[in-house]
């Protein structure tokens, strides 16, 4: 006898076998028992779920005839009767399976339906499946639609679906829809546990983990793929074996990598993403396992509880629930979601693995710091001092009460004011000065005793901004501008000056060796050795200094370059600026000192567009 797969030798034929889609096998179980049975129904659900299966199912539920040929509906179909083994073969006469994605016509549809008129031959039922029902036309959804909606009472739909996005609203709405779930690993699991001993096939946990992972919810995936890893490993599933044939990273190396990245040791991550690629393992498998501890251990820092309840088989338990104490909860869900993007960026980059590193390393240039949280508690600070000065006030009348009852003195002169200077340093206080009496309506009240008022009544200087008027800072930037400081002369300043100009109007250097060249400053010159200082590491280049030499030596100048970060004073760079600024200057004091622009600034209020100035 031919060998048969175990998705198809294991597909369950009744309901109490299968797996994981409790919620349709009870409300079908119910609406048999019950007989409140409809005319059509819409099974939908991703590939391998059980929509071919529930549908063979319910069909011999319809026409089970019992053991003794006597039975009617039923839940329990017998299995061992002619119509239950019939359907079972594929070749009971009233069951038609149509595949919606080869036969997708109107023509194809209206044979269908021609044999609707005609009553069951066999069976109680006659069962119409249409599977992919969505990949027919809308001409074929059409001729449909009246049979659908009221089909003889001896006929049933049975319609399934992967997209179910796709079907028209108005077949949609004539069947009893049920959607079948994505199952969950560890009923895959369980499953395959189940199968694997009934086959009598040695098999690692660890191996049926992996499978159960790499079937994402497939039933039928995970049958295949178990198929396929007997036949890998010569009749037994080892974990090595298993990983080897998908191509799954070791939790091993996750681990490695999660941990390193708390850590910040940058070294570790670069060498294990180059073990990685000595290895030939995927670098999207890396990121997807990643993807699944990180959220494993969200889920613990988030729950704590969730760690004792945990499956004790499950020996990565341990490590997540070490990692999750070791990695802060808002770098799990930065290092999450780069892990969940970066899965995107492998196929643009020209080297998945150089790009699994530059995923891998972002985590480190953005990783919080606590400078950055003691800025944060810094900003957030209130200005206390401040908001204790509006308080202060009444606090002096407070203390004095019989001061608001006792005669007025005259009005001080408002020159006997101290007016607070502009330029009062922050966080200064001033004693309270009452304010003069507006046109002599009021006097003012007698002022406190120094020694008598409390400390609070103080007031804080704070220094104000006051708007300028429009077009006042037009008229200040149309002043010209002052003279620079001029740079120090020097001998080596000088000379270095002359030097780069000559290699520049030669053009014996471009791009960085020339920035390299005008941004310097000639600390020192030696008989072989030049010394030159530059404020910028990214000037520092081997290529940019070696191409400076070059041009050097054919200036007759055979030297090495030497390069040491610090401030500059003198570089060509900035002699180039002071020049084109005092030329600016000297061209903008020509221009206000013209008597036809003074004449128009003053008769009428003329003004000089800031930045139009330009030197001949």
């Amino acid at each position: 006898m031919a060998y048969l797969v175990l998705a198809r030798k294991h597909r369950p034929r009744t309901f109490s076998e299968m797996v994981g889609q409790e919620h349709v096998v009870q409300a079908l179980e119910n609406a048999l028992t019950s007989q409140r049975l409809h005319h059509a129904y819409l099974f939908t659900g991703t590939r391998g779920v059980g929509k071919t299966t529930v549908s063979r199912i319910l069909a011999k539920s319809l026409n089970c005839q019992g053991p003794d040929g006597q039975g009617g509906i039923t839940a329990t179909p017998c299995g061992i009767c002619q119509a239950c083994k019939d359907i079972d073969a594929g070749r009971f006469v009233d069951y038609t399976e149509l595949d919606a994605a080869s036969n997708r016509g109107v023509d194809e549809v209206q044979a269908l339906l021609e044999q609707a008129v005609y009553k069951p031959v066999q069976g109680r039922f006659k069962v119409f499946m249409i599977d992919e029902v969505h990949m027919l036309t809308g001409h074929a959804f059409n001729a449909m639609l009246k049979t659908l909606e009221e089909p003889p009472e001896y006929l049933k739909f049975v319609l399934a679906t992967t997209d179910p996005q796709k079907v028209p609203v108005t077949v949609l709405s004539r069947c009893l829809q049920f959607n079948l779930r994505p199952m969950a690993p560890e009923t895959v699991l369980e499953h395959l546990t189940q199968v694997l001993q009934t086959e009598a096939v040695p098999a690692e946990p660890l191996a049926l983990r992996l499978i159960s992972r790499a079937a994402r919810g497939s039933m039928r995936d995970a049958l295949s793929l178990t198929d396929q890893a007997i036949a890998f490993g010569n009749g037994e599933l080892l974990e090595t074996g298993v990983r080897q044939m998908l191509g799954s990273v070791d939790r091993g190396h996750v681990f490695r990598l999660i941990e390193a990245l708390a850590q910040g040791d940058g070294k570790t991550v670069v060498e294990t993403s180059e073990g990685l690629r000595r290895d030939g393992l995927s670098a999207a498998s890396t990121l997807e396992e990643m993807t699944t501890v990180l959220q494993g251990m969200a889920v613990l820092q988030a729950v704590p509880s969730r760690a004792e309840s945990r499956d004790g088989a499950d020996p990565d338990a341990a490590e997540t629930a070490r990692l999750a104490a070791l990695l802060p909860a808002d770098e799990t869900q930065l290092l999450y979601s780069l892990c969940l993007h970066g899965r995107g960026e492998l196929g643009l980059a020209p080297d998945e693995y150089a790009a699994l590193t530059m995923v891998l390393l972002r985590l480190l240039a953005f990783k919080p710091t606590a400078a950055a949280g003691a800025e944060k508690k810094t900003l957030n600070e209130p200005a206390r001092p401040v908001a204790d000065a509006p308080r202060a006030a009444p606090a002096v009348e407070a203390a004095h009460p019989s001061a608001a009852e006792a005669p007025r003195a005259p009005a001080p002169a408002p020159a006997a004011m101290t007016p607070v200077a502009a330029n009062t340093p922050p966080g200064q206080r001033l004693s309270v000065v009452d304010a003069p009496a507006l046109n002599g309506s009021a006097p003012p009240r007698p002022a406190v005793a120094a020694d008598s008022a409390p400390a609070a009544a103080k007031l804080m200087a704070m220094p104000v901004r006051v708007q300028p008027p429009p077009g006042a800072r037009e008229v200040q930037a149309a002043v010209p501008s002052v003279a620079p400081a001029p740079i120090p002369p020097s001998e080596e300043g000088d000379f270095w000056y002359a030097t780069v100009t000559q290699m520049v109007a030669a053009e014996a250097i471009a791009a960085l060796a020339r920035e390299l060249a005008l941004q310097s400053q000639l600390v020192a010159r030696d008989v072989d050795q030049w010394l030159l200082r530059v404020e910028r590491e990214s000037l520092n280049q081997t290529s940019s200094r070696e191409k400076l030499q070059g041009a050097l030596a054919t200036l007759g100048h055979g030297v090495k370059i030497a390069i040491e970060i610090g401030a500059v004073v003198d570089s060509p760079a900035r002699r180039n600026k002071q020049a084109a600024d005092e030329r600016q200057r000297i061209a903008e004091e020509a221009i206000h000192n013209d008597p036809e622009v003074q004449s128009m600034m003053r008769d009428w209020d003329a003004r000089i567009v800031p930045g139009t100035l330009r030197p001949a």
